[in-house]
């Protein structure tokens, strides 16, 4: 399916998908490209690539796939960099969790939506990161999201829906601002929750205890705020108005609940927590269907 993918940033996402199409044999090459010669040296050492350029222009030449997986701040720069070597088949696409910050780095550069570009979210990962954190099975049942425009060409299109297909994903399509304002409540937002509360304990007096006596639903809650700061930072930047807006409204349910606990009102706490129970065990439910259908 693909003669040669360059993937730029060759870590965690980059690299499972590299391992999962080599898995399904439908990539011919892989090229790598990122900041650290030691990762690129360690994903050719692993075989997850078959060759590797420090320059993305270097990179994207004659490849016929191209997938981003830098930081959404380091977007806009390796854009401008491949503008000019990319093939005229070559279609683009990225792992980017906000996908309005994609499409207009990618209208400053190219002067409007290249037609070969289709903005792409693998709602998959772990908190390491690294080629050596990467694995073929990341993305199988897992969702991933793309978000083509009306410039979007239907051949570019078919060929990334394919091509996260041959990992095992499951493909849906969204509009760009809908996507954000998702992921915004179910992905950004407990981000945030865990680093805050990890910040938050961490600058309390005689923290060394709270961390030494935290349960396991603490490390099972915090284990996000391990993910990368960069990237995290990043993404709040590029999708701040919908972030914020969710943020506030947990604010204000954080504060009734705050005011349910205070007047020791046992009914009010009942239905918060009954209601939360249920949405939950739905949710969960709908997974495990979803996984093995």
């Amino acid at each position: 399916m693909i003669r040669r993918l360059a993937i730029i940033g060759v870590g965690l996402i980059g690299g499972s998908l590299a391992r999962a199409l080599r898995a399904a044999g439908q990539v011919d090459q892989v090229v790598g490209c990122g900041r650290s010669e030691q990762n690129l040296q360690q994903a050719l050492e692993l075989g997850v690539i078959d060759d590797y350029w420090r320059d993305p222009a270097d990179a994207v030449r004659d490849a016929d796939m191209v997938f981003l997986a830098v930081p959404l701040g380091a977007m806009a720069g390796v854009l401008e960099s491949i503008h000019d070597a990319l093939a005229p088949e070559a279609v683009i696409t990225d792992g980017g969790s906000v996908k309005g910050s994609v499409v207009a780095d990618a209208v400053r550069v190219f002067g409007r939506v290249p037609p070969r570009l289709v903005p792409g979210h693998p709602i998959a990962g772990t908190e390491r990161s690294g080629v050596t954190a990467s694995f073929p099975e990341l993305y199988r049942n897992r969702r991933v999201i793309l978000t083509p425009l009306p410039e979007t060409d239907a051949d570019a299109l078919e060929r990334v829906r394919a091509m996260w297909q041959a990992t095992g994903a499951q493909v849906s399509e969204m509009a760009v601002a809908h996507h954000d304002q998702v992921l915004a409540a179910t992905s950004h937002l407990p981000h945030m929750l865990a680093f805050g509360l990890v910040d938050a304990l961490a600058r309390m007096q005689d923290n060394d205890e709270i961390f030494r006596y935290a349960a396991g639903g603490f490390r099972d809650f915090t284990r996000i705020a391990s993910s990368s700061p960069v990237m995290w930072r990043d993404i709040c930047i590029a999708n701040a108005p919908a972030l914020s807006d969710v943020l506030s409204r947990f604010s204000d349910e954080m504060g009734d609940l705050a005011d349910a606990i205070r007047g020791r009102d046992g009914d009010r706490l009942l239905e918060i927590f009954s209601r939360a129970k249920l949405a939950r065990d739905r949710f969960i439910d709908g997974i495990d269907q979803t996984a093995t259908d």
